[in-house]
């Protein structure tokens, strides 16, 4: 197991250690909440510590996948890109609905880029989207997140 996936599997830095209980209803929505609030604040070892080693995410863009992996390791090295690309970011959710082991998120997104990207957008231009996050949970963690872009 690699060092990342071992500083968080307990739980992580700054974050409750949910174990292998099942999580209930509202520790789901403040979990979702909590890596929410890290993703804005590009907090990349809380978004960690809430995630399970075997974490698996995905991207969607106009019914395509863009962007996935697979375990705590990739997810970080992800995370470290993303932190590059943007000087501010800024999820906002609209709606949060669940189920028995799922959680679905509605948000509106606004970013500030720190670096020009090659579809034509400069730095410090704001990429504005929608969509939504769809959460499974797994020993007390996240163990998927799925984003789509809606527009």
């Amino acid at each position: 197991m690699s060092s990342v996936a071992q500083r968080h599997r307990r739980g992580g830095p700054d974050t409750r250690n949910y174990g292998g209980r099942r999580i209930k209803a509202g520790e789901k929505q403040a979990m979702v909440e909590r890596y929410v609030y890290a993703y804005n604040a590009f907090d990349i070892d809380t978004m960690l510590s809430l995630l399970h080693p075997a974490v698996e995410f995905q991207n969607i863009s106009n019914g395509q996948v863009t962007v996935q992996t697979k375990g705590i390791d990739e997810f970080h090295a992800l995370a470290l890109q993303g932190k590059t690309l943007f000087s501010s970011r800024k999820q906002t959710i609209m709606h949060y609905s669940e189920k028995t082991n799922s959680a679905t998120i509605e948000v509106v997104y606004a970013g500030v880029l720190a670096i020009d990207l090659p579809e034509g957008l400069k730095a410090g231009e704001t990429l504005n989207l929608s969509g939504k996050s769809e959460f499974t949970f797994r020993d007390g963690k996240i163990y998927s997140l799925t984003d789509i872009v809606l527009d």
